[in-house]
């Protein structure tokens, strides 16, 4: 058996050279392995090439020199036996359909989008299954804030698939002294996890700038996580995943944390601002506004119980005052603290 520290070599593209893509890219040509990111943007493929850094995602964090970059996908991809989609949901599909054009058959692709896609509700390695044939498919997500990661720090994430060998192959190829590997076979759970955390995660945002105690804070992360896993579990996740990194590990660092683009978005509403102004100013994708629309629907439409989604989807779409939808909530059903229990 290889050793998760002595990994063979591989050649590698990340799809999307944002925040997040950039961070996983660069651990892995840290890891020597031949790594390029592919992105739209002629001028920032050349800031990576010479001068090693990403200003627009990754400012005053230097990139390892052996880091490429491209701005075309075909020449990105050739002869790469392992792909990272990491665009916003919204593109998707589109890529997956250019890169279907492009890979051998068994090419491993790894899905690391946290979001959904508008018609029927298709999570991203759905996505990929549909677009491209032969691909062995798996999602990484994760409490994984872009900017800890490439400052260092220490970090864990989830490999989930039915394959295991992959799982053992992306283990190996991402660990390192700060950045640790875990494996599920639960994809459902795991990639719906990363995606409904981010509704949560403006509702903590708009918590935070509205100065709520501690004792609101936990209660408002404990139901979040209960809606997430009622969800979840009604589409056929594990519940138990929820108790893992990507359930209530990636719930806690997006609603707890400033770098979060979803409590960035929900801080702002909590002040007061107008969400498309918040949008545009932001200049990144924030996932969660376009998820809560989507969750709303699915929840309505399978009649599952979830009235934070509810109240946060009346504040922003129906412009209630956030006191009348607090008050609505104080006094709905009450449900039971825990719902999934081991026997």
């Amino acid at each position: 058996m290889v050793s998760l520290y002595m990994s063979r070599l591989h050649k590698v593209a990340v799809l999307g050279g944002g925040s997040f893509g950039t961070a996983i890219a660069n651990i892995m040509a840290d890891n020597h392995h031949q790594v390029c990111l592919w992105l739209r943007n002629q001028s920032r493929a050349d800031e990576i090439n010479q001068n090693h850094t990403n200003s627009a995602y990754l400012p005053d964090f230097p990139l390892n020199t052996s880091l490429k970059a491209n701005t075309d996908l075909a020449a990105t991809v050739r002869d790469c036996d392992i792909i990272f989609v990491a665009v916003p949901s919204t593109s998707s599909r589109t890529v997956a359909g250019e890169l279907a054009r492009y890979i051998r058959p068994n090419t491993i692709l790894v899905s690391t989008t946290k979001g959904i896609e508008h018609k029927h509700f298709k999570l991203m390695s759905q996505v990929l299954a549909e677009e491209v044939a032969n691909a062995r498919i798996g999602v990484l997500s994760g409490p994984n804030l872009a900017k800890e990661i490439v400052a260092k720090q220490i970090t864990a994430t989830v490999i989930a698939s039915k394959d295991d060998e992959l799982k053992s192959t992306i283990q190996a190829l991402l660990h390192c002294g700060n950045f640790r590997v875990y494996a599920s076979s639960d994809i459902y759970g795991v990639e719906l996890g990363g995606a409904l955390k981010n509704v949560y995660a403006i509702m903590a945002g708009m918590a935070a700038a509205m100065n709520i105690g501690q004792n609101t804070i936990s209660m408002l992360l404990t139901r979040s996580l209960a809606e997430m896993s009622r969800f979840a579990v009604h589409k056929g996740a594990d519940p138990l995943t929820f108790l893992g990194l990507a359930g209530v590990g990636d719930l806690i660092a997006t609603c707890m944390s400033p770098l979060s683009r979803n409590y960035r978005v929900g801080y702002q509403l909590g002040e007061g601002k107008d969400l498309e102004q918040i949008v545009a100013d932001l200049g990144q994708v924030a996932e969660g506004v376009n998820t809560l629309k989507l969750l709303k629907q699915q929840a309505d439409d399978l009649n599952i119980y979830m009235p934070l989604v509810n109240g946060l989807y009346d504040i922003i779409y129906n412009k209630k005052t956030i006191s009348d939808v607090v008050g609505s909530l104080m006094f709905a059903e009450q449900n039971l603290d825990v719902e999934f229990t081991v026997k």
